[in-house]
């Protein structure tokens, strides 16, 4: 008998399932969050005082994702209809000392980063004397230091509460099959809150499908992917230093590894904004030979989400759909229409990349690279997908 396949574990990921995600712009207060926010979004929502807790509820908009495939393929089809993707971001309110005790906005800020999928941290890097630092000066390690210790102390109440709630559970003891998973989910508890309580992230434990599967319904502020924006002034950002970046890098690399970090100019950013057209815009970036951070921004973000795209083409719509990467057809499908996944027969499929490449659909065909495939077919970020289904039942 030929050996037995060896079966993959699927791959589950800390936070929620699904592709309408959301991102919070996180910091102490007067860092640059809500003049980020206005800039990324193009928006006048926020409010960016030169006082703390200016923002109190979190102002929601969502940004277009820049993608040059998504452009080229617009340019292609000339269709009536063009949709980009989107990423939702929050500008929720600033953090400060002894939040996770109920200190300035306390329990309601950090009610508002549990929402969220993901976190932009911004760390001001800039002096200024007209924005006051909550903290009296700016020391971007020590105002790190507070983020990361608010939201681990606040993540110990949490597990700390969840552990009570299990050990009521497994106290009864027995021998059944959900006594087992109750025992186990009560173990996984403890291991996170030893982690938290040595200090670490819970993003950077190292953590099993099923303990995973445990760790996710709580919530957890640790666990959320970060993403750092270094905030500096419009001259520091050009000329490319900044007195605090070496010990800002130090701390981010023996706290936080492998989370990227990115320099921004927010003033710059907000500036470039007030310019009437995009090519005004490009014209000022080249004469200061720097480039805008946030299409970068935005997609270092879809990245740590673990976020693709797939597309659907033709003269009447291009549309760029955002999905997990790893979706199979069928779910792709139901991103579209939910009893697209019900009703799934196949999945004509080509990339991007192939297009582009021969030009136009009959070549990409006679080159054999279009396929029809099934419900096990996992969708590529830049797929080209036509979608099969039956008929919805009444």
């Amino acid at each position: 008998m030929p050996p037995k396949k060896a079966v993959k574990e699927e791959k589950i990921l800390l936070g929620r399932p699904g592709n309408s995600l959301k991102s919070g712009i996180v910091g102490l207060a007067n860092v640059g969050k809500s003049t980020l926010f206005q800039a990324i979004t193009k928006c006048s929502l926020g409010n960016p005082a030169n006082f703390p807790f200016a923002t109190i509820d979190p102002e929601e908009s969502r940004v277009i994702v820049p993608d040059d495939r998504y452009d080229w393929l617009c340019e292609k089809y000339n269709p009536k209809s063009r949709v980009p993707a989107h990423l939702t971001i929050y500008d929720i309110a600033g953090l400060t000392r002894g939040a996770s005790s109920g200190a300035g906005l306390g329990n309601a800020f950090l009610s508002h980063i549990r929402a969220v999928d993901a976190i932009f941290q911004v760390v001001r890097c800039f002096d200024d004397a007209e924005i006051i630092h909550i903290e009296g000066d700016v020391d971007p390690v020590r105002d790190l230091e507070i983020i990361s210790d608010e939201l681990r102390i606040k993540d110990i109440e949490f597990t700390e509460k969840a552990l009570e709630n299990s050990k009521k559970l497994t106290r009864r003891g027995g021998q059944s099959l959900e006594m087992k998973k109750l025992k186990e989910e009560e173990a996984c508890i403890e291991k996170v809150l030893k982690l938290l309580q040595d200090g670490g992230d819970v993003r950077k434990g190292e953590w099993t499908v099923k303990e995973i599967e445990f760790i996710n319904p709580l919530f957890l502020l640790t666990a959320k992917p970060v993403v750092y924006l270094i905030n500096l002034s419009e001259k520091d950002y050009i000329r490319k230093k900044n007195k605090h970046l070496g010990k800002v890098m130090e701390w981010i690399k023996e706290h936080a590894a492998g989370d990227p970090i990115m320099p921004i100019s927010i003033c710059l950013e907000e500036r470039l904004t007030r310019f009437e057209t995009e090519d005004e815009v490009k014209a000022e970036l080249k004469t200061l030979g720097v480039e805008s951070a946030l299409p970068k921004i935005i997609t270092s973000m879809r990245k740590v989400l673990n976020l693709g795209s797939f597309f659907t083409t033709g003269t009447d719509e291009v549309r760029q759909w955002t999905i997990r990467n790893g979706t199979k057809a069928p779910q792709a499908a139901g991103v579209i229409h939910g009893d697209f996944e019900k009703t799934f027969i196949q999945a004509i499929v080509y990339n991007f990349a192939s297009l582009k490449e021969m030009g136009d659909e009959s070549e990409v065909k006679a080159k054999g690279k279009v396929m029809t495939k099934g419900k096990d077919y996992v969708v590529e970020d830049g797929d080209i997908l036509l979608i099969k289904a039956g008929a919805a039942k009444g």
